[in-house]
């Protein structure tokens, strides 16, 4: 990858991290990547589900490249008398995580700036201060003094919120930020697009509602029936204090993951011709990689391969330390060469695929 390439995929990502967009909100990721591939494909267009959907035309074999745009968040749920707001989460979120963090409340009148908080340990009971905080202990505070002050701003029961976080460089070539899960991925799959040779027909898909339900894949798949898939996607890292092989064997900084299996096999377990396209591209092209099989925890493609009579799918993921949280880290590294793998896989699916569905 030459640096002109490097400095242009970490653009590519901090716009996206930067980016606010929870499921059901992803209108600004889309906004973003269509400014990227606008030129490169064609035809860019939404789906009813809010799918982004481009297309570069190919030959008959046909691959869906696919990453969702969502992030985990926050809804307002109810505005108490006194101005402070109550909210339910969206995705998969750690309720000790929460507290304590700056936040941005998404009007259409523009950002609202709040803090969660919680009743602080000077007036907590010794019995309180042995158990965890719960949902129903967070809270927002925007500094309105009442309710009639917190609806002038615009806000009302269905709000978006957002963690207020940037995305930062670390020592060792990591970064640490916000959404890093799945604008990472969503990074890779636009760079290895506008760069490859591939000579098939590739829909990108920035897939919708990841965080709860893996909606848009389900549905954008059913629509197109690829003959392959591929996702891009972060995964769970162990290599920190805590961290155990047993639960994870990936680090940062070995290269991507290629995913053999995922939650213990109830999500997608990888065919052995899918792997052996992605493994013997990855060392035709001398690009380290991790495999990964995980306990918990799936992606889009968990959906995709089960459409229709079965599409077949695989996963490349960047091991990644601290997922669903605002300081997510990931090796910069990892990242130039899982975008190198997605653009040689590119170029080698017709000779693994080279029958297209005959039904479609």
């Amino acid at each position: 990858m030459t640096n002109h390439h490097r400095k242009q995929l970490y653009q590519t990502l901090e716009k996206l991290s930067n980016a606010y967009g929870i499921s059901g909100f992803e209108e600004d990721i889309r906004s973003i990547i269509t400014q990227e591939l606008e030129t490169v494909v064609d035809d860019i267009h939404t789906d009813a589900l809010g799918n982004l959907v481009a297309t570069k035309n190919g030959g008959e074999t046909s691959l869906m490249l696919a990453a969702h745009m969502d992030e985990i968040g926050l809804m307002i749920q109810s505005i108490e008398p006194e101005g402070f707001l109550r909210f339910v989460t969206l995705g998969g979120w750690h309720e000790q995580i929460l507290l304590n963090n700056r936040v941005i409340l998404h009007t259409d009148n523009g950002p609202v700036y709040g803090v969660i908080g919680s009743k602080p340990p000077h007036l907590l009971t010794a019995e309180e201060k042995k158990k965890d905080i719960k949902l129903d202990d967070l809270f927002i505070d925007i500094g309105a003094p009442d309710d009639k002050a917190v609806k002038k701003k615009n806000i009302a029961i269905g709000t978006p919120v957002t963690l207020d976080r940037r995305l930062q460089p670390l020592l060792d070539n990591k970064i640490t930020g916000k959404a890093l899960d799945d604008r990472a991925g969503v990074a890779m799959l636009i760079e290895a697009l506008k760069h490859t040779q591939s000579s098939a027909t590739i829909f990108f898909v920035g897939t919708v509602q990841e965080e709860v339900g893996l909606k848009g894949a389900r549905t954008s798949a059913f629509h197109l029936e690829p003959d392959v898939a591929l996702v891009g996607e972060t995964a769970v890292a162990s290599d920190h204090p805590g961290g155990k092989k047993m639960d994870s064997s990936l680090s940062l900084g070995k290269g991507p993951a290629i995913t053999v299996a995922d939650a213990s096999g109830r999500g997608i377990i990888a065919s052995h011709h899918v792997l052996s396209w992605l493994r013997s591209t990855a060392e035709t092209h001398h690009i380290p990689y991790q495999l990964e099989v995980s306990k918990g925890g799936t992606t889009d493609a968990a959906a995709i391969h089960l459409t229709k009579e079965g599409i077949p799918s695989g996963v490349i993921s960047l091991p990644t330390r601290y997922l669903h949280s605002g300081v997510e880290v990931l090796s910069l590294t990892d990242l130039e060469q899982g975008t190198e793998l997605f653009t040689r896989c590119l170029e080698t699916v017709d000779t693994f695929f080279p029958n297209p569905n005959p039904k479609k």
